[in-house]
Formats: C-alpha cells, sequence, structure tokens
C-alpha cells in the first residue's frame, strides 16, 4: 500500500508539472524513476492512464478520474506537512499547561505576552498539586519543584525558589526560638510531600557547622498554600519560599529564622513529553516561563 500510495504521488506530480522530466526535477530523482513508477501504477490498476506522445503527456479518461484522487491525496499530505511545520516554527493551538496551585499565579504573568504575541495561541491552566496522569489530561508543559519522581517525561530546569525557616509568633511563644542547628532536632516540623513519602533527611549549615536533621513531621501536605497556612497557625516550623510568604512575613503572621542557616533553594522543573521535536507553543512558553522567573526570583 504504501509503494502505491507512492506512485499515486508521482502520477500526480508529473500531472501537475506536465512531463517526466518536470516531475523528476520536482521529485529529485531520474526521469527514468518516475517513469517507471507510472508503468507499475498502471500495471497494477489494469488500466493505462497517461497518452504518452514525443510532444505532450494527457490523461486517458480512466486516468482523468483517478488523478482527482491522486491530487487530492497530494494536496492532503502537504497541507499535513504545512501545518506541522507551523506548529513547529510558530506557536498556534491549545496550550495545556498543569502548575501548582502556589505557582498558578505566576503562568498569567509569564505566558501574557507571548499569547499576545500569538492570536492563534489559546491557553487551558489546569491547576492540582498531585502527580495526575499528565497524558490522559493532554498536558503539554507540567510545572514541578523539588524532587521528581521516575518518569519518562523530560525535566528542564527553569528557575530556583529561595527557601527559609518560618514560624508563627504563637508557635515561638510556646516552644521557644530555636538558636542553634542542634536546637532544630527538638521542634515540630511541617513539610511539603507526597502522602507516600516517609521520614526525609535535611542537610543544614551554619557558617561552619554542619548537620544532618531527620525530620519526621508533625503535619504534612502535597500544597505549598496549605503547608503555609498550617505554619500561620502555629503548628510547627517549616521552609517555605521566601516569595510565596513575602505578605504573610510583612503582616506578621510568619516570622523568618536562623537567617544564618543555609538551605538549598526549591529547584522549579518544566516537563515535557519529549525533549527532541518540542511544537513550538511548548518552546516558547518554556523560554517565557524562565524569563519571567528570571526577572522575579534572585540568581
Amino acid at each position: 500500500m504504501l509503494d502505491q500510495l507512492k506512485r499515486m504521488a508521482v502520477l500526480a506530480t508529473v500531472v501537475e508539472q506536465g512531463s517526466f522530466v518536470a516531475a523528476a526535477r520536482q521529485l529529485k530523482t531520474t526521469t527514468s524513476a518516475v517513469s517507471q513508477q507510472v508503468r507499475s501504477l498502471e500495471r497494477d490498476m489494469g488500466v493505462t492512464l497517461l497518452h504518452r506522445s514525443t510532444r505532450k503527456l494527457s490523461l486517458t479518461p480512466a486516468g482523468a478520474r483517478f488523478h482527482e484522487g491522486c491530487a487530492a491525496m497530494l494536496a492532503a499530505a502537504r497541507g499535513a506537512q504545512e501545518r506541522l511545520l507551523q506548529m513547529r516554527d510558530a506557536p498556534e493551538g491549545e496550550l495545556r499547561v498543569a502548575a501548582p496551585v502556589g505557582f498558578a499565579r505566576h503562568v498569567g504573568p509569564a505566558l501574557a505576552p507571548l499569547l499576545a504575541a500569538n492570536p492563534a495561541l489559546s491557553l487551558h491552566l489546569e491547576v492540582e498539586d498531585g502527580f495526575t496522569d499528565l497524558i490522559a489530561k493532554r498536558i503539554d508543559l507540567a510545572i514541578r519543584f523539588g524532587r521528581l519522581p521516575d518518569s519518562p517525561w523530560v525535566a528542564q530546569r527553569i528557575g530556583a525558589q529561595p527557601v527559609a525557616l518560618y514560624a508563627a509568633p504563637s508557635y515561638l511563644a510556646r516552644r521557644g526560638v530555636p538558636a542553634s542547628l542542634s536546637d532544630l532536632s527538638q521542634h515540630d516540623w511541617l513539610v511539603l510531600r507526597s502522602s507516600t513519602e516517609g521520614v526525609q533527611m535535611l542537610d543544614l549549615q551554619q557558617e561552619a557547622a554542619q548537620q544532618q536533621l531527620r525530620i519526621s513531621p508533625r503535619a504534612s501536605s502535597n500544597n505549598q498554600l496549605s503547608l503555609q497556612q498550617l505554619c500561620e497557625s502555629g503548628l510547627g516550623l517549616a521552609m517555605l519560599g521566601t516569595d510565596d510568604v513575602r505578605e504573610s512575613r510583612e503582616a506578621g503572621r510568619l516570622l523568618p529564622l536562623m537567617p544564618g542557616v543555609q538551605l538549598p533553594a526549591l529547584p522549579i522543573y518544566a516537563l515535557a513529553p519529549q525533549r527532541d521535536a518540542q511544537p513550538a507553543k511548548v518552546r516558547h512558553a518554556i523560554q517565557a516561563l524562565k524569563t519571567h522567573l528570571a526577572s522575579i526570583l534572585p540568581p
């Protein structure tokens, strides 16, 4: 069948170009190869498709009817190729993005210039914190933080969220303010994790002192905003993104702790189904997100 489709495309090109020579030039092959393809098609179909003379080619009545389908097939193939190239080179169609609840507020400012510059591009934002079935939801691009589970998706780092240690005034009034790394092991911890994760190990550094802290959380959540709310309720200490808690910190609902302690920044990743041959809408969206994050987060 594939050979037959190729011969049909050759016939349509011969008629379009008006000669075997011109068709061979268009197809980047030899005149004899083009002639052989047409003869094979006629043999397989059991009917003469072209009248050949020294001066010109003309379709037989059967050939004219058959050529209509061949020309339509070739036009459809060219149209499909053009649409694919447009998707590769220019952002268009629906861009389906999945982002955590706490990060979703950045998607609009990051992608607004891209959408404004490309009227053929639309956006669907799926806001969720769990690792749902991205394929089933036809997600083109997913934003994820921190350690990633095993996945066939390709991750590209697009930024990093600075993290600091916070607690509510009510908690500190009840349990005291930690002054050293060793004090931290005596406090209640709130952590961001999935429901399947267990005890976590945290590497902390304060000037020359280092400590690996084993954290068995008093409370946990897979949602950054919920974790922040638990912390504001006075349930314990939490490592929170500095950008996320700016309003709560200014309002006095959260207090920063131990500013000398170095905490690793939380990496931000863009996940896509494939590394190579990404549609233009995905490539441009990733770059727009990187540019936006670079403008609002410290290097």
